[in-house]
């Protein structure tokens, strides 16, 4: 017996394996719940409110983002903010701003599981988004991560005038 599309998941790497590898491998992150998502901010030793984002774990859709209908089970997103000269590299111009509850227009396909895209919404500001990724994705994203890490940082120590 088959299991029917709609049920059937990428057997990438689990959602919680992806954010301890996160928090691992890049130095002050703080993990903050808000908006139905677990974001995580560059704040080493907590010096400022929040910080600055780094990137985004989401399983479920919100009521201005169901493009990549996180509300599939076992289905979940990671997002990050690359330079714009990388995301011009992979995508071409950024797209303009959606207007509220819009996707950004593209070719893209924004449910397809272990594909980086654009992010569906913020793409305009040069977020990346993937769906479930697999291992194999995951260590290849490793330079765009850690280029958003790195941007999160810069931004970190020009908001606390270092």
């Amino acid at each position: 017996m088959s299991v029917p599309p709609a049920v059937a998941v990428h057997a990438g790497m689990a959602l919680p394996d992806v954010q301890q590898t996160i928090l691992h491998e890049y130095e002050g992150l703080v993990p903050i719940q808000s908006w139905g998502e677990t974001s995580l901010f560059y704040n080493p030793a907590r010096a400022l409110q929040r910080g600055t984002y780094f990137c985004t774990l989401k399983d479920h859709d919100g009521l201005n983002d169901q493009a990549s209908a996180l509300s599939r089970p076992g289905v979940y997103r990671l997002s990050f903010g690359v330079a714009p000269n990388t995301y011009g590299g992979l995508f071409g111009p950024r797209p303009i701003r959606p207007r509220k509850g819009d996707v950004v227009q593209g070719p893209w396909d924004f449910k397809a599981l272990d594909r980086l895209t654009p992010h569906p919404v913020y793409a305009w500001m040069g977020w990346l988004a993937i769906l479930n990724p697999s291992p194999q994705s995951f260590d290849a994203l490793r330079p765009l991560v850690s280029d958003a890490h790195r941007r999160a940082e810069l931004t970190f120590r020009r908001r606390i005038g270092r």
